[in-house]
């Protein structure tokens, strides 16, 4: 489940891809296929890009789910050995 800073910085990366796979598009339908798949690439590219690259600023997000991860684990169940 994506959290509201992950929301945030997809709809920042498709203010940019969406025109471009557009654009894209409009070349593809007149003729221009080269042109028209560069930037339908271009478009998949930045999202692809933001999605998996880690950024400076990422960092501390990062450091701080694994912090919270390590000091509230779940108790582990009892076995039933101990009867």
């Amino acid at each position: 489940m994506a959290g509201i800073i992950d929301t945030i910085k997809l709809a920042g990366t498709l203010v940019f891809a969406l025109p471009a796979a557009i654009a894209g598009i409009g070349l593809l339908t007149e003729g221009q296929t080269a042109f028209g798949a560069v930037l339908i690439g271009l478009a998949i590219a930045l999202v692809v890009v933001q999605h998996w690259l880690t950024m400076p600023t990422d960092i501390p997000e990062i450091l701080a789910k694994r912090v919270i991860g390590t000091v509230a684990k779940e108790p582990e169940s009892e076995s039933d050995d101990d009867r």
